[in-house]
């Protein structure tokens, strides 16, 4: 009985440093080349939700894997998942614009909480006046009055993006331990 929990246990964690790893390479990589400002607070955000949304995708495949019978189903699964993730982060409609039956699908979706976190903490705290839709407004207020990201609400997303990693590494953690579609 503790052996399949502590197997799959075991696969969540070992995934961890690697991940780890990966996002300081693309922290290191983007973070410059992106030309954010850089201050420790603004990279330590950066590399938090790069982070939290690495280990979110990883977690969530890992999660498809164990709850279907064949690697084959999983894939199929993983690339609606994929596509309904995109589409409802917020990246081609701003949150705000989502229909009202609709915008159940931008707050469960992790993307739309990864790409929160990246504007918001980059940009949520800088009042320079930008052009936008041809009139004057802060850069700010205008995260907010465009996309909702509002710059108090960073504690917030860092809760709901560490919980998304949470939630698929038990449901994964579940899966690996009571499934079994092994046919004898």
């Amino acid at each position: 009985m503790y052996s399949s929990w502590a197997y799959s246990v075991a696969q969540v964690i070992i995934e961890i440093p690697y991940i780890f790893l990966e996002a300081v390479l693309f922290l290191t990589i983007t973070y410059p080349a992106v030309n954010f400002y850089g201050s420790a607070y603004k990279v330590f955000w950066y590399f938090y939700t790069v982070f939290c949304t690495l280990l979110y995708y990883k977690y969530l495949g890992m999660m498809l894997v164990s709850l279907t019978p064949t690697y084959q189903v999983a894939t199929i699964y993983a690339s609606l998942f994929y596509t309904l993730l995109s589409l409802f982060s917020g990246y081609l409609m701003p949150g705000p614009k989502f229909p009202k039956w609709w915008v159940w699908g931008y707050w469960i979706s992790p993307s739309s909480w990864s790409l929160k976190g990246l504007l918001t903490s980059q940009y949520g705290d800088i009042k320079e006046e930008i052009v936008a839709f041809g009139e004057k407004k802060a850069l700010n207020a205008f995260l907010d009055s465009q996309y909702g990201y509002k710059y108090q609400d960073l504690p917030i997303i860092a809760i709901v993006l560490l919980a998304f990693p949470l939630v698929f590494a038990s449901v994964f953690a579940y899966g690996i331990a009571k499934l079994n579609y092994q046919r004898r």
